[in-house]
């Protein structure tokens, strides 16, 4: 045998065992990659893991909701429509909105916004029965209004009512109301400040407005601001967010206006303004002569402005004499028209004020009594 048949036959003595060892790798390689099959017969569900007590904060936000809940209710605003090719009428939604229930006569309270430009609304409780509601009447610059319900009275469970003067930065809300038409729905925050200025949709100053944290989103407007004892410390009526969805930023009127001005539209269909039965110039004409007040142009015969002695502005030999500024009302400064409005609705019809009035070069205190006004 020579040399070249001594090397073949020691290829073929090592050949045979590699490639039985490459099998036996391949073999070994092909049953790890196969895939593990999903189901498992003997799967059986996992043994609960006992949770203990709930936290004192979730008893306390369980029993807040289940306790006022029932007294929001989900307001539907529908709109008559005429079809341009067929002339008929027909209904469509105009929009959603929260409310609460006031009383049980079937008082409702919610954002003036809600219902402005509805031809129909309808309130749909928390038991889900869905009633027309009527409009008894509103405050516009309060964003405010009332409607009607014939529910009965065992469906109606009145809202507990609080105070927000004595409200404090950093205590605990709660928000109830029917965001994007998913009702019964609560939110909570804080109260995040206190004391804001928002403008109605009439463009008044609705003053010592509370903001909050607590998510408030479309749908969520003329729903309960309720503080941690569920008592209602607000109205939830508008948010600030480049989006329209909440961006922690919500507004609500204070619940202490909300109380002095619905008895009042339950009473007499609107508010009942208190005033001086004057003419004023406008602010752009005050700004124009730099006046910082506000300029009386007409008193009315028989007012309480003309029993006080308050001039109006007039013409003496030729020339045009401006009337009284009124720059304060008890001691706080006004600078507009709106400001003395947003003055006076912190009184009543028959309640005593004494004006700081600037008349000429002189400076001058007068009482008044304020009387109803348009």
């Amino acid at each position: 045998m020579n040399r070249y048949d001594e090397y073949g036959l020691q290829r073929r003595r090592y050949l045979v065992p590699f490639l039985l060892v490459l099998l036996a790798a391949s073999g070994i390689w092909w049953y790890v990659s196969q895939p593990v099959s999903p189901y498992d017969p003997e799967a059986r569900p996992r043994p609960v893991t006992a949770r203990g007590d709930l936290a004192e904060d979730e008893k306390n936000s369980i029993e807040l909701f289940e306790a006022t809940s029932s007294s929001v209710v989900y307001i539907t605003s529908i709109e008559l429509r005429r079809s341009l090719f067929s002339l008929n009428v027909y209904e469509i939604p105009q929009g959603t909105g929260s409310g609460f229930v006031w009383d049980k006569k079937g008082r409702i309270v919610t954002n003036y916004h809600v219902i402005r430009g509805a031809s129909r609304l309808e309130v749909t409780l928390a038991d889900h029965s869905t009633w027309k509601a009527a409009v008894v009447g509103a405050a516009p610059d309060k964003d405010i209004a009332v409607l009607a319900i014939s529910a009965p009275p065992d469906k109606l469970k009145p809202i507990i009512i609080g105070e927000s003067a004595n409200l404090k930065v950093g205590q605990k809300v709660f928000a109830i109301g029917n965001p994007f038409g998913l009702d019964q729905t609560m939110t909570t925050g804080i109260v995040s400040a206190l004391g804001r200025e928002i403008k109605s949709v009439t463009g008044r100053t609705i003053q010592g407005v509370i903001q909050t944290d607590a998510a408030i989103n479309p749908g969520n407007s003329g729903g309960p601001l309720l503080d941690s004892a569920g008592r209602l410390i607000g109205v939830n009526t508008a948010i600030y967010s480049p989006s329209g969805a909440s961006a922690g930023i919500g507004f609500a009127v204070p619940v202490d206006i909300v109380n002095r001005v619905v008895p009042e539209i339950i009473r007499y269909g609107r508010v009942i303004r208190p005033g001086l039965g004057v003419t004023i110039a406008s602010d752009r004409i005050a700004e124009r002569l730099g006046i910082r007040g506000v300029l009386l142009i007409n008193i009315q015969p028989g007012s309480s402005a003309e029993k006080a002695g308050l001039r109006g502005t007039r013409r003496v030999g030729g020339e045009i004499v401006l009337g009284d500024i009124i720059e304060s009302v008890n001691g706080r400064k006004v600078y507009s028209y709106d400001d003395l409005r947003n003055e006076f609705d912190k009184y009543r019809v028959g309640d005593e004020v004494t004006l700081g009035i600037r008349r000429g070069e002189r400076y001058m205190q007068v009482k008044v009594r304020l009387e109803q006004v348009a």
